[in-house]
């Protein structure tokens, strides 16, 4: 089983940015499809921004041009950099790596955005 490990969390004024981690375990990372969901209270658990392998990309609508994934797999991690924060950003985001029949989550980190 992959373990995946998320950091980086916390509280943030609206208008503000946080750089969010995640570690994943395994030597084949580099092909995983790793993703960033997040969970507001009272909502469904959504997908914000994903990396194949490849590098290509993609974003919710409601953060495009805001949100940035990246993926470093010399250290097996991927990034969330997170700019101009809104209140309705705030939710615990949570890491996940997929592969064939592996589909791994983490613990979750609580991004609140408030003033």
């Amino acid at each position: 089983q992959v373990q995946v490990v998320e950091s980086g969390g916390g509280l943030v004024q609206p208008g503000g940015s946080l750089r969010l981690s995640c570690v994943a375990s395994g030597s084949i990372f580099s092909l995983y499809t790793m993703g960033w969901y997040r969970q507001a209270p009272g909502n469904q658990r959504e997908l914000v921004a994903a990396i194949v392998s490849g590098g290509n990309t993609n974003y919710a609508d409601s953060v495009k041009g805001r949100f940035t994934i990246s993926r470093d797999n010399t250290k097996n991690l991927v990034y969330l950099q997170m700019n101009s924060l809104k209140p309705e950003d705030t939710a615990v985001y949570y890491c996940n790596a997929k592969f064939s029949g592996l589909d791994s989550w983490g613990q979750g980190t609580q991004v609140t955005v408030s003033s």
